[in-house]
């Protein structure tokens, strides 16, 4: 008999991801999702699957709601936020109702409902600026933004209700995901979708800074594989895991692979600065190898290539469908 997932942010980029892959592998999956910022073309996407899906529409802040939704559950994965570091510094107290309101409600509603395991989307800001070769586990966190300040509140409550209540959690701190179904237009994009979409119209691609920043991306095949490895394995309740590639690519050289990946030669759009962001970002991955059984699926360079075919689709789709309009 299949077990039941509930996915928070099924509507967003990763909960999407996350879903499609437990209704292609026969699992029961009920979604949630207030669409504040997912999208409803993702819902209608998991909906052509097929397969065993119910869909609410409901914001994580109604404790009714997901006690509802959570009756009968098995696994409760917790993708719902409210995401972007510059949009938390613009409005504090909008992230916090989201990221740490909502997440105290998502976990007391699992706890009352017996749920056997929370796995929360918790992030790499919580880490902050601190310098070193990787972020691990065990470094004091120090996040330097609300959203990364919010986000630590998640896990801290995750840990909290494991010691309390017996509830078993795992906080997977993400590190900068991409892949196909990102969004590239909110005015918070992550820095590849955005890249590729202006990119493949001809327009340079804006880097804060001098661009010798650098991040883990990570494709979203290894994130799917490794929250559903968390919802399975042994002895981790309570544990907070680095879930990343565990690679460092500097933003000036993604933009170099961009161009050799759509054949331009757009030079970076040096830009100000941000409040807020962060300078290096790697993970050490060696705790998820540990306790998951985790490493990385696939590899840097290929999501990218993947990444940019599918982009690439979507924008051939669409002028297809202008002309034929």
């Amino acid at each position: 008999m299949p077990d039941c997932y509930v996915v928070t942010g099924a509507a967003g980029f990763i909960g999407s991801h996350i879903a499609e892959r437990l209704l292609r592998a026969g699992q029961q999956v009920r979604v949630v999702d207030n669409l504040l910022t997912g999208k409803q073309a993702h819902l209608d996407f998991l909906t052509s699957l097929g397969g065993d899906l119910s869909i609410t529409i409901a914001s994580i802040t109604d404790l009714d709601a997901l006690n509802k939704l959570f009756r009968g559950v098995d696994y409760v994965i917790h993708q719902a936020a409210l995401p972007s570091v510059p949009r938390s510094v613009a409005d504090p107290l909008e992230t916090n109702a989201h990221c740490v309101d909502g997440t105290l409600k998502v976990l007391i509603a699992a706890r009352d409902a017996d749920v056997k395991r929370v796995v929360y989307a918790a992030s790499s800001s919580a880490y902050g600026d601190q310098t070193g070769a990787s972020k691990y586990e065990g470094m004091s966190p120090a996040p330097i933004s609300p959203y990364g300040a919010a986000k630590l509140s998640g896990e801290f409550y995750a840990k909290a209700f494991y010691h309390s209540y017996g509830l078993e959690t795992v906080s997977l701190r993400f590190f900068n995901v991409f892949g196909p179904r990102q969004n590239p237009d909110s005015t918070y994009a992550a820095a590849i979708p955005k890249f590729i979409k202006l990119m493949l119209n001809g327009e340079r691609p804006p880097v804060y800074g001098d661009g010798a920043q650098s991040r883990d991306f990570t494709y979203i095949d290894n994130v799917v594989h490794g929250v559903l490895l968390a919802c399975e394995a042994d002895g981790v309740g309570g544990e907070v895991i680095n879930l990343a590639s565990g690679g460092r690519i500097v933003i000036n050289d993604l933009v170099y692979k961009l161009n050799a990946l759509l054949a331009t030669e757009l030079p970076p759009a040096y830009v100000p600065e941000r409040p807020g962001d962060i300078l290096h970002s790697r993970a050490d991955i060696s705790k998820a190898g540990q306790l998951l059984g985790y490493e990385p699926v696939v590899g840097f360079d290929e999501g990218l290539r993947r990444t940019v075919n599918w982009f690439r689709e979507q924008k051939e789709q669409i002028a297809k469908n202008s002309g034929a309009g």
